[in-house]
């Protein structure tokens, strides 16, 4: 593989779409008590391909909107080490978009043949990718603090919802587990922050700087434990029985665990970490169906 080519993997990060290829088709799970056939598991993975390719456009944009902050703090990703070029980093994202609507259209397209509803699904990528468009372009929510750091976990808790709207299986299930997924990653959020208030500074007013690092850090900790509640709720109410909440344990513990870490400013192990459980979480929501 070239080192072109590794690079513009690199621009779109991974890392970060991991989270994506799991929660399409576990959102489209939960509505299906755990069964999907042929056709749905190809609806499925065209989806996984639209969200993946989203994730990437999204992920590019910000890096050529944050080029000049990467510099400092992240100096090592594709544009500062000048491994792509910026109109070729625009380019690779163009081409990403029209990807991923194409897509997107494909599924519309299987579900009206069907007879499913098909509005769900088209409306979710709609208002993600209004969510993204004023995330990175205007009004720039991503330098407004918080809004910011709502906005991209609402785009991530949306893939578990999108899951379930690929098959037209939207359940409360698929709501419960968004909240995990949305309150765990806007702890990240807010963690990453604090990580980035002195590269940030004069590029973005983040939640850190309007009410200091201590305040920010005690926030995210609120949200984690937010995320803990969506997590612990279909155990409580249904629809998986309260003994299978020995599934969540590793989330669990790694998500309780964080009080000391985060409070002693270690913002690069708390994201990491917070990362781990949510992937943690989502496979201890798959054993739960499985097992």
């Amino acid at each position: 593989m070239s080192a072109d080519v590794r690079a513009f993997i690199e621009l779109m990060r991974p890392k970060n779409m991991v989270l994506a290829a799991i929660t399409v088709p576990l959102g489209a799970l939960f509505g299906l008590n755990a069964s999907l056939t042929e056709q749905q598991m190809t609806a499925v993975a065209i989806q996984i391909l639209s969200v993946l390719a989203f994730m990437g456009a999204g992920n590019a944009m910000n890096d050529i909107k944050d080029a000049a902050i990467d510099a400092q703090a992240h100096p090592n990703r594709p544009l500062p080490s000048q491994r792509i070029t910026l109109e070729a980093a625009k380019k690779f994202v163009v081409v990403l978009w029209i990807l991923s609507f194409s897509l997107m259209a494909g599924g519309v397209y299987l579900l009206i043949q069907n007879d499913a509803t098909w509005w769900p699904l088209a409306s979710i990528y709609i208002v993600a990718v209004a969510l993204m468009l004023t995330y990175d372009l205007g009004p720039e929510t991503k330098t407004k603090g918080l809004i910011g750091n709502v906005s991209i976990s609402l785009m991530v808790a949306a893939v578990i919802l999108y899951g379930a709207a690929t098959v037209d299986s939207i359940t409360r299930l698929s709501f419960l587990v968004a909240g995990v997924v949305f309150f765990t990653n806007l702890a990240r959020e807010i963690v990453k922050d604090c990580q980035d208030m002195l590269a940030d500074a004069g590029e973005r007013y983040t939640l850190p700087m309007k009410i200091g690092l201590e305040r920010a850090r005690m926030l995210a900790y609120v949200f984690i434990m937010a995320g803990l509640v969506c997590l612990y709720i279909p155990y409580w109410k249904g629809p998986f029985g309260f003994g299978r909440l020995v599934m969540q344990t590793p989330a669990i513990l790694v998500l309780i665990t964080l009080n000391g870490p985060l409070f002693q400013g270690q913002d690069v192990l708390v994201s990491g970490r917070i990362r781990v459980a949510m992937l943690l979480g989502l496979m201890g929501f798959i054993l739960t169906m499985f097992v």
